[in-house]
């Protein structure tokens, strides 16, 4: 029997009801997935990593509880970002009282807002920047291609970044990934921006389009990939909503019908930690019962939202997990 730490205990004890109770089902059924030999997709969107996430999901990536990753391309660039740059942010605790010209002041000040936290844009997106696009031009110059996420690989494995290390290395999830090699989608990944910064070389003629993998190849990558995989069952750990959870949890349906493959498992487990409130026309806020309709869960799929702030939740689901 596993021996579980405090956070764990704790949890165990007090939450006992509602969200709470939910959180706790939906991380024992999490440990079941694993300990049955079933894989893990984690999705995360919003602003996760920003949220300093890396400092566990590292450890969950470096311990196996993570077999692929579908994260947004603010995700992917901006842990390294948090990486490289950390004593430059700026934290706003008052965020809610800001006036337009206060907004306006932070901007001038190279300071874009992300909640309550500011990213420094001179010290961390160009000082990326440099160093990035070198990786981009000597790919196309060797006639190579690959994906958003395997640039970044590049990049942290290098070590052309050490020089400006600010935080320990082990609470960067995208240096645990990189580490491991790990599998992942980043769709949409051109609203980045990284993405945007590709782009204007592109506009401006000093990178070809085509030098990027796109979104149909990471489709047809998870396809091979969930194929590969899904023998003892992958479930879905969806963190927030968008994009970084529609992408990939719709690789089912288009395997079992559009490349007509009926035998192809359904998601065995799903997760959502969201606050969007279930509301008209919105697919964050759906009910998991709408995603049987779509062939993307089965009816006995265990299924949980937790309606609550992933920045709170999806540490106490993690830290269950590692038996702290």
């Amino acid at each position: 029997m596993k021996i579980k730490g405090a956070v764990s205990q704790f949890i165990e004890k007090f939450y006992l009801h509602f969200n709470a109770a939910t959180l706790v089902d939906a991380a024992k059924a999490y440990e079941s997935q694993q300990d049955n030999g079933g894989k893990m997709l984690v999705s995360l969107a919003g602003a996760m990593s920003t949220a300093e996430l890396g400092k566990i999901f590292a450890e969950m990536i470096r311990k196996d509880k993570v077999h692929i990753i579908s994260c947004t391309g603010a995700n992917l660039e901006e842990d390294i970002m948090n990486l490289v740059a950390h004593s430059h942010y700026k934290r706003i605790p008052e965020y809610r009282d800001l006036t337009a010209q206060q907004e306006w002041d932070l901007l001038e000040k190279g300071l874009n807002r992300v909640t309550d936290t500011c990213i420094p844009e001179e010290e961390a997106f160009r000082r990326l920047q440099q160093h990035i696009f070198k990786i981009w031009k000597d790919a196309e110059d060797a006639g190579e291609r690959y994906f958003p996420h395997e640039f970044m690989y590049k990049m942290l494995l290098s070590g052309v970044l050490e020089q400006y290390y600010e935080i320990d290395i082990k609470d960067s999830w995208m240096y645990a990934a990189a580490k491991a090699n790990l599998p992942m989608v980043v769709p949409g990944w051109e609203d980045s921006t990284m993405g945007n910064i590709f782009a204007s070389y592109v506009l401006k003629g000093e990178l070809k389009a085509s030098t990027m993998k796109s979104g149909i190849e990471y489709m047809t990558f998870l396809a091979d990939w969930y194929t590969d995989n899904s023998r003892k069952g992958i479930g879905f750990f969806q963190i927030g909503g968008g994009i970084a959870g529609d992408f990939p949890i719709c690789v089912v349906p288009m395997l079992y019908q559009d490349m007509e493959r009926p035998d192809t498992p359904f998601w065995n487990y799903f997760c959502q930690i969201s606050d969007s409130t279930t509301s008209y026309g919105s697919y964050s806020g759906a009910v998991p019962n709408e995603k049987i309709t779509w062939g993307k869960l089965d009816i006995d799929t265990p299924k949980f939202v937790i309606e609550s702030d992933a920045t709170i939740v999806a540490p106490l689901i993690f830290a269950y997990l590692l038996d702290m």
